[in-house]
């Protein structure tokens, strides 16, 4: 890899991104390589009783133990047919670490996430744990919403007004929010949970491209504060990623008064660098909701 290579990888809001690409049956899936701590070969799963059907087991990492979720059970697929093929996928988002079993893992592919379409209601049933499409010549890889998985499995893990609940009382706000997050699901858990928290004029947008075009078409018509006093974005998004929206954000003279707070699965300390070199005001660990409305009435217009 060249140093040139290696800078984009290491540089923060070039709307670029690494998938490993998976395989289940004869589907391609791929999941970011951030999520990612380690691809293993499967070792025995201590089984629980009563657990969620998708969840294998347990397996123990060099002392830390960790769930291992069925991705074939969890997405309606038959058993791997050459189980010798599989793998583990140790991955960490949402401050959780868990292992995926799939059937095989073939690359590692760059990508820009320009190039990931927004799926479509055509995947048989899939459409609701797919968050973009990536077209190859050799076929299409869907990259799958982990995120959903972990919730269906536990909902206590997600995003719930529960969480608003410890905040107490709050007054109503005619504050506008902007929210940028690609997921249907999220989208809506967002607004149930920011309206009960007392934020009820919230405006969405499916990803990062979309809202930078709306807030330049407010720039044009100079009513940008007018529309916008914060902006809440996820990071992974077709089309145009968090990190990069909020770049072109900081970087534009006349949006970049707007406070802009990351609230992603993907805030660890070990990735909470990329935020704040594209100049986020705050970032936020999903599903930790309450600590974002927190952030909202510190930073917002």
């Amino acid at each position: 890899m060249s140093d040139k290579q290696k800078g984009i990888l290491l540089e923060s809001g070039t709307n670029e991104l690494e998938i490993v690409e998976f395989s289940i049956g004869d589907n391609k899936f791929g999941i970011n390589v951030i999520k990612v701590k380690e691809i293993i070969l499967p070792v025995p799963v201590t089984k629980i009783p009563r657990s969620h059907p998708t969840i294998e087991g347990i397996i123990d990492i060099r002392g830390e133990v960790l769930p291992v979720v069925n991705v074939a059970k969890a997405l309606g697929y038959p058993p791997s047919t050459h189980p010798e093929q599989d793998k583990f996928i140790v991955a960490e988002f949402n401050k959780t670490k868990m292992v995926f079993h799939v059937h095989t893992v073939s690359q590692i592919h760059r990508i820009s996430w320009d190039q990931i379409e927004k799926p479509s209601d055509m995947y048989q049933g899939l459409e609701s744990h797919i968050t973009g499409v990536v077209k190859q010549e050799q076929g299409m890889i869907l990259l799958l919403d982990f995120e959903k998985i972990v919730v269906d499995i536990n909902p206590a893990s997600g995003i719930t007004k529960d969480r608003i609940s410890k905040l107490g009382n709050r007054e109503r706000s005619n504050k506008k929010l902007m929210v940028v997050e690609d997921s249907p699901l999220l989208r809506q858990l967002i607004q149930d949970t920011l309206s009960q928290a007392g934020y009820t004029n919230l405006q969405f947008f499916e990803n990062g491209k979309e809202a930078l075009l709306f807030l330049e078409s407010l720039r044009h018509s100079k009513k940008v504060l007018e529309e916008v006093q914060i902006i809440i974005t996820d990071i992974e998004m077709p089309q145009m990623d968090g990190h990069h929206f909020t770049k072109r954000v900081k970087d534009d003279a006349e949006l970049s008064i707007l406070p802009v707070i990351i609230f992603s699965s993907l805030i660890t300390e070990d990735l909470r660098h990329k935020g704040k070199q594209v100049g986020a005001d705050a970032q936020v660990s999903k599903p930790e909701i309450a600590e974002l409305v927190q952030l909202i009435d510190q930073y917002i217009l």
